[in-house]
């Protein structure tokens, strides 16, 4: 019991606020690198995309516009910022 309300003062909460928008920014970072490879290398990139998927993409190939590469970007930018801050706020409400 002593053990559970020292570890609950030394737990340090979140700021979920900037958690969320500091993985807003770098998955934003990520999608315009992860962009910017398919574009110029996209053999390789469709190759070890096969791999993560543990499947043979051999057969497909990408379709990347500006639109979709855009919409991509801001869409799972915030849904990572969103899920971030939501993960910040429930570990915040835990540590009590």
């Amino acid at each position: 019991m002593l053990d559970d309300a020292v570890e609950q003062e030394d737990a340090m909460k979140l700021d979920a606020i900037k958690l969320g928008l500091a993985t807003t920014i770098v998955f934003a970072i990520a999608w315009v690198i992860c962009s910017a490879l398919v574009m110029l290398t996209p053999s390789a990139m469709m190759q070890m995309s096969g791999h993560m998927l543990h499947a043979d993409l051999g057969d497909l190939r990408w379709t990347m516009h500006w639109t979709g590469i855009l919409v991509g970007l801001i869409l799972w930018s915030i849904m990572a910022g969103v899920l971030a801050w939501a993960t910040a706020s429930v570990y915040n409400r835990l540590i009590g």
